[in-house]
């Protein structure tokens, strides 16, 4: 099982953190070596991070305090996007049901803004609002899909809207709002920093209609696990049922985007399935950021990923149980790659025994007849959950390494409610590369968890770094769920927290974004040190 609900206490704190972010711009400085988006990418300056004009020039325009919901307003109207992602030129169609007799659109990028968050882009007319039909279950795979639902209006994807991530808000006369996510890449940036949003896992958790991944209707034996009523395939033909319509955006991602354009790194985006279609886009940047909880992972997006390792494309997992889960794209009526699906059973899935066997959806990507585990590509493996509102303090253990730079820490020092919700670890400690160093080993109560391997009364989170001897790739790995929320004081973290946070991101982000980080920066093994001390 997966604990993703577990830092929903701390759901729609993104007002506040944007803030707070105010409050801490000016303390955490990384030295930028400029360079434009496009074309073959220098090397790096060493002990800096690549930037880019774009992102600053950007970032220094007026930002919209408009495009937070207001609470209370989360309510009475939802849409969804017929593009997860798009491009310059493309015309994306919206279908939107709501109580509201008229509405109306404003796109929103988002990003620093001088700490406001986001940037209107674009506002459409008054359009005539209308409740949409039932969105039918399909019988067998329990998919919900509003594919049976009008469209509303169209958005153009102008020249206006700079590659980034965007948040459509959708207001109705009445006050109802929610949002629309779309990802907006541009197929000719040569970023630095390749910023991945994990539609795929999105999808898995929205529980729109009542079914998802790991929800469903009717009665289902107890503990049994998974549960027998979920969900087999789902569709990105509906809204997404919580966060406000964005799915794990709000929470798992948007801090990290902020931060980054704070920073003015020289960032390009994308998504699952862009990556999956365009997999050669790879090879135009030095880093591939995985944000939020990125369990689910499709064949064509890991052999991407693998092979771009194997030629030196360094990897930042900011979530825990990373590539855990195994699915597959198909179409839907309104277009390619649409549904997503997951049987979580290999015997159920009509693929089995048919084709390439890596294509069937077993629970997790290491059960047959995949076989094939996440652990020697991401550095370690999913270790459970901590309960939902229960945090813990991050340990650190090599704090002479690198991350750690100008944070005055030392081995032992505790930063307070840094681990929630899921943790990876190397307990038990196999399959994961030889020369993987174990930055932070961090005691968790297994009594508040649902834990995978227990150590008396505790059970670890593990930050990890490796490289590839070959390549020189580098990979690291946070080990919590709750990184990315802990750039941004909440839920029990302070300010200072929050900047040792931001400090060791930025450490990372200069390391990863100077090319393969074992050139400079091999790892060093200490596993069988921590965990046999």
């Amino acid at each position: 099982m997966s604990g993703r609900k577990g830092v929903t206490s701390t759901k729609f704190r993104l007002a506040l953190g944007v803030v707070l972010v105010c409050v801490l711009a000016g303390v955490l400085v990384i030295v930028l070596h400029r360079r434009e988006p496009a074309g073959t990418p220098p090397a790096a300056a060493p002990g800096t991070a690549t930037g880019a004009s774009w992102v600053v020039a950007e970032n220094q325009k007026k930002g919209s305090p408009g495009w937070v919901i207001p609470a209370g307003h989360d309510h009475g109207i939802a849409g969804f996007a017929d593009h997860v992602a798009a491009t310059v030129g493309q015309q994306v169609k919206l279908y939107v049901s709501s109580d509201a007799p008229s509405f109306h659109v404003e796109a929103y990028r988002v990003g620093y803004y001088q700490g406001t968050g986001a940037r209107l882009v674009w506002q459409s007319a008054q359009v005539a609002g209308r409740v949409q039909p039932a969105c039918p279950v399909t019988p067998g795979v329990n998919m919900v899909s509003c594919d049976n639902w009008g469209p509303s209006l169209t958005v153009p994807v102008t020249a206006d809207f700079v590659q980034g991530d965007y948040l459509v808000k959708l207001v109705g006369a009445g006050g109802q709002q929610s949002f629309v996510p779309l990802t907006v890449w541009d197929p000719a940036s040569h970023g630095t920093y390749l910023l991945k949003n994990d539609v795929f896992t999105w999808q898995a958790w929205n529980p729109y209609g009542g079914y998802d991944y790991y929800t469903g209707q009717g009665a289902c034996p107890r503990n049994v696990y998974p549960l027998c009523s979920r969900a087999r395939i789902v569709s990105y033909d509906r809204p997404y049922g919580d966060e406000q319509g964005t799915g794990d955006f709000l929470w798992l991602e948007a801090p990290l985007v902020r931060f980054m354009e704070e920073q003015g790194l020289d960032v390009s985006y994308t998504t699952d399935t862009v990556v999956a279609e365009h997999p050669d886009t790879l090879a135009d940047h030095r880093v591939l950021l995985s944000l939020g909880h990125d369990e689910c992972w499709s064949l064509p997006e890991r052999q991407a990923a693998t092979a771009a390792g194997q030629h030196g494309l360094n990897l930042a997992f900011f979530g825990a149980s990373a590539v855990l889960r195994h699915v597959r794209s198909q179409a839907s009526p309104l277009g390619a790659d649409r549904e997503v699906v997951d049987y979580r059973d290999s015997k159920s899935d009509p693929l089995n025994g048919h084709g390439d066997p890596r294509e069937v959806t077993g629970n997790t990507w290491s059960a047959p007849p995949a076989n094939w585990p996440e652990s020697p590509f991401v550095g370690e493996s999913y270790n459970g959950f901590l309960n939902p509102t229960v945090y813990a303090g991050l340990t650190v253990t090599a704090a002479n390494s690198w991350p750690f730079a100008g944070t005055g820490l030392h081995d032992g020092s505790v930063l307070p409610n840094v681990i929630g919700s899921d943790v990876d670890s190397l307990a038990p400690p196999a399959g994961h590369p030889a020369d993987v160093q174990i930055l932070a080993h961090s005691p968790l109560p297994a009594d508040r968890a649902q834990a995978n391997t227990r150590d008396g009364a505790v059970f670890y989170s593990d930050m990890t770094y490796y490289t590839d001897p070959a390549s020189g790739a580098g990979v690291w790995d946070s080990g919590t769920n709750n990184w990315i929320p802990a750039l941004e004081p909440s839920a029990g973290e302070t300010p200072a927290t929050a900047q040792l946070v931001r400090t060791i991101t930025g450490n990372l982000l200069r390391l990863l974004g100077q090319g393969p980080a074992g050139r400079s920066t091999p790892s060093t093994g200490n596993s069988e040190q921590i965990y046999h001390h």
